[in-house]
């Protein structure tokens, strides 16, 4: 009889739960005392935009991001940070709060002092570039703010600094980061950034032998304007003044309110343009303003009703009767749910989340302390995007439904098309899209990764690195993810389709082009393809037939062909299908007697510590749960001993995602732990830095798919539910399956109590393999 009781009420719970604001609030990120330092903020953000939010000394401060604030030198530049300092002050030697209110996508202050008390709400406008701060207080008191900016001046990178930019470690003389304009402008301090006229761009061009196709080039850096502009409602100017934080001088640009009142409400405009035209992008920014100021209520209550449907689409609960802090299980459900909250703050932008800290990265010597740099420096570049790790912010987004959140990293690649084709054309004569790892914004190779010092043999087109040569299959993930939006939503993918073919046409064409150099046959004594010279990820270099490329291949051809019949004519079609006869079967070696996937046919060294050899299980799905040849991905996992010296959960490793495609509990149960415990820092998800940054976005990602990956997996129309899942672990969650599928299941004491699969047809799809 008790059991039954506790049962029906677990069930109460969780089905009445996390779909409703009472049961997200469990996750809500509370501190009860005020923040040390940058480090120990909190992120918020909406749209584009995202700010580290944090109480220091009594003030409220917040570094200012935005997606696609990229200086002439490529460097994800942040717009500033904001201060914020009442008087009389509710925030100093008394009563304090911080919280993020995850249903509602806001950052919630509040300080009692005495008999006087304050609370202020700092949101992000989801639908206009708008930061806002509101504050309430219970007597009238005065408020001040003040714009920082430590690029009133210009700054010199040095050394690695320059790991923060495009040029690395091979800058080509001095490199400048430009000052901003910043001042004040009728009682508001109107800051921005216009680019020079040259850029890192047109040295990359120009490094690479692209100059007579530059004209055709897709160039995002020329002419582009960012900033914005910082209103107080009944405030006035004040002045100028100096300040350092931590490693860094800044100046300070403060207004002050006119009087005390109850309520001041601050709002901060931002503006992104290619425009050559000051001018029109100082009125543009200011109709942005103009718009909010009058605005500022409906806006907040569309901006949280969009938070809200954005948590209604999937969650994953574990152990949601404990709610307790202590409980590692649950712990790694809340972690989940607060990196998804850093994801959701990207939403509508034009530039993909970037894997080495996204819009959250803070003070540098707070996560490295020999880099004394300003809060511009993150490592591994601003427009610089590594595909390896971009993918796994990426691949979550399917199964949470977050299918919006994915086009920004879906028009990465189609505006880099146009330069990825002619790369082709100009270095080789053949068609066909070359992406390579390491890419600019632009779709160039990266300028220090390319290499300066490259002998003048070289071919034009590789990257001469030990790292990256002849890695260029990393692409085959996003042409597989879009390939996936339409079997998940249904939604029209026909503009995409050349995209994948064109990155198709290089495999084909590249590699008969090199087979014919090297003698008079262009396939092998089988009719396949030759993939030599490949590379296994960043691991297995100068390789043949590497497995990555093989089964990637494999598998978006295959996908390609069972997209309905409006995709591709029948031509198209054939053409489909005589690529995908011309891809070499996997290689196998063994160990301890026993077959495993090799990571390629032959290779002549190991330069990282990848597992490429997993890769036909994850991503590419052709080895896994009641698929043939289990027994063998099981063995690469278990015998490989390359694999056994590679483990681990930190940064983009992806053991716990092999584990749970292969069925794995105890394994997967054990890295997810370690991938998706607490970070060691104040905000539990600021994972890192990892081998990247901090926060580290694709060590927060690959958690995602595998916690994901326990729960659900999918292969055609058949859907296995909790196939890695601990029977001890209770658990409430809705996830997205393809076909327009949505699952939500409630497990106690490893049952399952509840089945809700949408629609209700695709139940008969579903299959239980809960161990018990």
């Amino acid at each position: 009889m008790n059991k039954f009781i506790i049962s029906s009420l677990l069930l109460f719970c969780f089905v009445g739960g996390l779909a409703q604001p009472s049961g997200l609030s469990r996750y809500n990120l509370v501190w009860n005392s005020q923040s040390k330092n940058s480090g120990e903020s909190m992120p918020c953000g909406g749209r584009d935009i995202g700010l580290n939010v944090w109480v220091e000394n009594g003030e409220l401060m917040f570094y200012l991001s935005r997606s696609g604030t990229f200086d002439e030198n490529n460097t994800l530049l942040k717009l500033g940070r904001m201060r914020v300092r009442l008087s009389p002050n509710p925030f100093e030697d008394g009563e304090f709060r911080q919280e993020l209110v995850l249903r509602d996508g806001y950052v919630k202050v509040s300080g009692r002092k005495g008999n006087l008390s304050a609370d202020i709400r700092v949101w992000v406008d989801v639908f206009n570039p708008v930061i806002h701060v509101d504050i309430a207080a219970n007597r009238a008191l005065s408020a001040e703010a003040s714009f920082e900016s430590w690029r009133y001046t210009d700054r010199f990178p040095k050394g690695k600094e320059n790991n923060a930019n495009s040029w690395k470690w091979a800058p080509k003389g001095i490199v400048t980061t430009r000052k901003d304009q910043v001042d004040f402008e009728k009682d508001k301090v109107l800051f921005y950034h216009r680019n020079a006229d040259s850029t890192v761009f047109d040295a990359v061009v120009s490094q690479q032998g692209m100059d007579r196709v530059k004209d055709q080039m897709y160039n995002p850096v020329k002419n582009l304007i960012f900033g914005g502009v910082l209103y107080g409602r009944n405030m006035k100017e004040v002045g100028i003044s100096d300040g350092k934080y931590l490693d860094t001088d800044f100046k300070r640009w403060t207004l002050r309110s006119s009087k005390p009142s109850v309520s001041h409400n601050l709002l901060i405009a931002l503006g992104t343009e290619q425009t050559t035209d000051t001018e029109s992008w100082r009125r543009n920014l200011a109709k942005v303003l103009e718009r909010a100021i009058d605005n500022i209520k409906s806006d907040y209550t569309k901006t949280t009703a969009w938070w809200n449907q954005y948590w209604d689409r999937s969650y994953i609960c574990i152990q949601p009767s404990s709610s307790s802090a202590s409980s590692e299980e649950w712990k790694i459900g809340r972690n989940y749910q607060l990196f998804r909250y850093m994801l959701g703050c990207n939403a509508f932008s034009e530039w993909p989340t970037k894997f080495n800290g996204g819009l959250f990265t803070f003070d540098p010597s707070l996560t490295d302390s020999t880099l004394k740099f300003t809060p511009d420096f993150r490592n591994w570049g601003g427009g610089t995007h590594t595909a390896q790790n971009q993918r796994l912010v990426y691949w979550p987004m399917l199964r949470s439904g977050d299918f919006d959140l994915m086009k920004p990293q879906f028009d990465f690649y189609m505006n880099a098309l146009k330069n990825a084709e002619l790369r082709s054309q100009v270095y080789w004569g053949h068609k066909g899209a070359c992406f390579t790892e390491q890419l600019e914004n632009f779709g160039l190779p990266n300028p220090a990764e390319y290499n300066w010092k490259r002998p003048a043999w070289y071919d034009k087109g590789m990257e001469h690195n030990a790292w990256l040569e002849y890695e260029w299959d990393t692409v085959l993930e996003f042409c597989l993810m879009m390939l996936e939006e339409e079997r998940y939503t249904g939604r029209d993918i026909s503009s995409y389709v050349p995209f994948i073919e064109s990155c198709l046409d290089f495999f084909n064409e590249h590699y008969q082009y090199l087979a014919k150099r090297r003698g008079s046959k262009a396939f092998d004594g089988n009719g396949h393809l030759v993939f030599y010279p490949g590379s296994g990820a960043e691991t297995y270099k100068m390789a043949y037939n590497a497995v990555s490329t093989v089964s990637g291949l494999r598998t978006v051809l295959t996908r390609l062909l069972e997209l309905p019949a409006k995709y591709g004519s029948d031509e198209k079609r054939k053409e489909w299908s005589l690529m995908l006869s011309r891809i070499p079967p996997l290689s196998f070696r063994e160990f301890n007697g026993k077959p495993t996937i090799a990571p390629a046919k032959l290779w002549e060294r190991i330069n990282n510590t990848e597992a490429p050899q997993l890769y036909p299980v994850f991503p590419w799905g052709i080895y896994g749960l009641g698929k043939a040849g289990l027994d063998t991905a099981i063995n690469t996992y278990k015998y490989d001993t390359d694999l056994q010296k590679f483990r681990s959960h930190v940064g983009w490793k992806q053991d716990n995602i092999f584990a749970a495609r292969l069925g794995l509990t105890d394994e997967a149960k054990r890295l997810t732990l370690l991938k998706l415990g607490d970070s060691g820092r104040r905000f539990p998800a600021f994972w890192g830095p990892g081998y990247d940054w901090t926060p580290d976005h694709n060590w927060g990602g690959s958690g995602m798919i595998g916690l994901q990956e326990m729960l659900m997996q999918t292969d055609g129309r058949k859907i296995s539910l909790l196939p890695a899942w601990p029977k001890e672990w209770d658990v409430h969650f809705k996830l997205n399956a393809p076909y327009e599928t949505v699952v939500e299941a409630v497990v106690v004491k490893g049952k399952v109590i509840s089945l809700n699969v949408t629609p209700a047809n695709r139940r008969k799809d579903v299959e239980i393999m809960l161990k018990n």
